[in-house]
């Protein structure tokens, strides 16, 4: 998700795609259209981290010193619910004024944080634990720079808006930035206690606390002001806050194994799509990832509904809904749009609004729309809800539309991409890195580039209008889509298979030469099911061997590839999602033990990032002994990461359902290593509910069903 170039002269030390370097352990709390990224301390020191509300920084610094020091760091996390952050410290030595200086480690220090309807609730607490009375000078200093989220991410500007002086009231400071979109933004931080000295930068309080003493000052921050904090109104607003997500996390079948440590993971992935799912008014939405892709994204919202559609096909409708309402009517070159063709992402800062970047609604993205039509399909097939596919007959329509008619924009029967302008992404499938398609050679090619993996999209998506059509009644049109995908079937066999390597090439360039390059992007085509069995198995033995699978999971690019970079963006690192997809594929050709063996690697990856896996990590060789190298920019949490354990999950079990025939399939069932057994109660098809229960027994796996009106066929 490269939504732009790096500045060449960015003001901060940058990563490959332009993020700022910050530290890797860092900490984010979203709600809707707001998030903050702080550090372990609950700082926020004007790097790439901030408190975030519509695509615009409204809380550049935040940091609190006693007697003009930090406190020390003793621990920070954010809870299993995703809910608060705390962090937990304690004092440096103290000067008294015109006295000793106090000794260090006698105050605990707890600053905890959550989010609520768009607004900042902190509490700092100190606790005195030591036989004399202690005087704490606390401040709290602070900063609202209003930048665009592209400026800090490396972007320059010409010319901004006018940020007014800070207005001082009695117990805080709002900070007020004049937008050249005429859009005023403001940002207000306020104390629940006046503070002794207040500046517009800076609260300095000193407190007299007795041994054993405590206590509380609560800090708000939001657009609006009026209101005083307080331990009421924070209490209340967590409880609001705990209960909002507790009702997010129980939509669909529930999962449970034996392993707690894989249940720890079900759950923590779990409590990250309800932290990044937004409502939107067309239903449940998922943010891509914090701190970078804090918005709704197409591709990434298409591929994390799928990932979870098997148990909770709810988020597919709302991301088929909002899609549907934000394609594209209109040629433009600038956003890459053409009639029917679905939106890649959206951004509500001031520079989308002013056209300096073409993100307020851009639609570079060549396999959206075939993804969207195929996840229609899909959905389709799990809930035969006629109903949505109805509604949304006219976009889907409109969507092949743009396939047959804009996708081919070389009449050569693929699917390729060339951008309409230099602001938009150079490539435009899901590694949108400007160096992720090239040549044996290390050449970039020339456009337009038809990519291989959007091809079994589009093979899926043409499939997907056939049997949609049958349904509907519409024979003709069935019978027409069909022979389509037929016809792109054969163009991907004819055209990207390459004998000589058992492998299909990553791309064919504007001048019909493939680049011949292996990447994973094939294993996407198996989970379309272009290829043929004899092919497929090929594939899915070149997949599992050492030169993609590093041990924690599959490479991005095989090693010994032009361009090789195990710490690049794509190519050479490791994206769960990624690996997901791929397994599903290999699962969908019969393939169990690999994928068994990835979901080992993907577990372990996961425990070595807290249960909570990155959009990507570096692609080194496992090593003993050593945990997976950290992409130091990645987003976390990240939606379709969050999403890859169900997916692979699925691909164990074998599991599909087949809401035509309203029965659920089971073919060669496989558990995770170490999973004696694994429950999923509560499975929804149609009016009815079931509820599984997979268990080994010896070199076998049991599948029991309980709860009637739903069939279990086991193959």
């Amino acid at each position: 998700m490269d939504d732009m170039a790096p500045a060449p002269d960015a003001p901060v030390e940058t990563g490959e795609t332009g993020e700022p370097r910050v530290p890797y352990r860092l900490f984010a709390l979203k709600d809707k259209d707001t998030f903050i990224v702080a550090d372990a301390f609950g700082d926020i020191r004007g790097a790439g981290d901030g408190l975030f509300h519509n695509d615009t920084r409204i809380l550049s610094h935040f940091r609190i010193f006693l007697g003009g020091r930090p406190p020390s760091l003793l621990s920070a996390a954010i809870g299993q619910d995703n809910v608060f952050f705390t962090s937990h410290g304690a004092n440096q030595a103290l000067p008294y004024p015109g006295g000793p200086v106090g000794p260090p480690g006698v105050l605990h220090v707890e600053r905890k944080r959550f989010l609520w309807e768009e607004r900042l609730y902190e509490r700092i607490c100190c606790v005195n634990y030591s036989r004399d009375v202690v005087l704490i000078p606390l401040s709290v200093e602070f900063a609202a720079d209003f930048r665009d989220m592209f400026e800090v991410r490396g972007l320059r500007r010409k010319v901004r808006g006018r940020e007014l002086p800070p207005q001082l009231g009695e117990r805080g400071v709002r900070f007020v930035y004049e937008g050249l979109d005429g859009v005023d933004r403001t940002s207000v931080i306020t104390f629940s206690d006046p503070p002794g000295r207040l500046n517009g930068h800076r609260a300095d309080y000193m407190y007299s606390l007795q041994p054993e003493g405590r206590l509380e000052l609560y800090v708000e921050v939001g657009e609006h002001d009026g209101v005083v904090p307080s331990r009421e109104r924070f209490r209340d607003a967590a409880a609001r806050a705990r209960w909002d997500m507790r009702a997010r996390r129980r939509h669909g079948a529930r999962l449970k194994s034996s392993g707690r440590l894989f249940n720890e993971w079900l759950e923590k992935s779990r409590s990250d799509l309800a932290l990044l799912t937004t409502r939107m008014e067309t239903g449940p939405y998922p943010y891509a990832g914090i701190p970078w892709f804090s918005t709704a994204f197409g591709r990434d919202a298409i591929i994390t509904a799928w990932q979870i559609l098997w148990f909770e096909p709810s988020l597919a409708r709302g991301v088929l809904t909002y899609l549907a309402a934000h394609q594209a009517e209109e040629v433009s070159a600038f956003r890459d749009s053409a009639p029917g063709k679905i939106m890649h992402e959206t951004r509500k800062g001031e520079m989308p609004a002013m056209g300096e970047v073409p993100f307020g609604r851009y639609y570079g993205g060549v396999d959206t729309t075939p993804l969207f039509v195929a996840l229609a399909g899909a959905y389709a097939e799990r809930t035969r809800d006629m109903a949505l596919i109805d509604d949304l007959w006219p976009a889907l329509t409109r969507a092949v539309h743009w396939i047959d008619q804009y996708g081919d924009s070389d009449g050569d029967g693929l699917i390729d991409y060339k951008r309409g302008k230099d602001s938009g992404l150079a490539n435009q499938g899901w590694k949108d890195s400007e160096d992720s398609v090239f040549h044996a050679d290390g050449r970039f090619p020339h456009g337009p580039i038809a990519l291989v993996e959007v091809q079994g999209y589009a093979f899926a998506a043409y499939r997907s209008m056939a049997r949609l059509a049958h349904q509907r009644g519409d024979q003709d049109n069935a019978a027409r889509w069909a022979a389509r995908a037929e016809q792109i079937r054969a163009a991907v066999e004819r055209r990207f298979w390459m004998p000589d390597k058992d492998f299909y090439g990553i791309a064919i360039d504007g001048a019909g030469e493939l680049c011949r390059v292996m990447t994973s992007n094939p294993g996407h085509l198996l989970f379309s099911g272009l290829p043929a069995p004899d092919r497929a198995r090929k594939v899915a033995d070149r997949l599992m061997s050492t030169a993609f699978d590093s041990g924690w999971g599959l490479r991005t690019l095989a090693t010994g590839e032009a361009r090789f970079n195990p710490m690049s963006y794509h190519n050479g690192s490791i994206w769960p999602h990624d690996t997901a997809i791929c397994a599903m594929g290999l699962s969908r050709y019969g393939e169990r033990d690999g994928v068994v063996n990835m979901t080992a690697n993907l577990f372990e990856t996961a425990n070595t990032f807290e249960m909570r896996l990155p959009e990507l990590f570096c692609g080194f060789p496992r090593m003993a002994g050593e945990p997976p190298v950290a992409y130091p920019v990645a987003c976390l949490p990240q939606a379709w990461a969050a999403g890859s354990i169900f997916m692979m999950l699925q691909a164990c079990l074998g599991l599909t359902v087949d809401g035509w025939n309203h029965e659920v399939h089971v073919t060669d069932p496989r558990l995770p290593i170490g999973i004696d057994w694994l429950a999923v109660d509560g499975l929804r098809i149609g009016g009815d509910k079931v509820d599984l229960t997979f268990e080994r027994t010896g070199r076998r796996v049991r599948v029991e069903a309980r709860g009637g009106g739903v069939p279990l066929k086991v193959r």
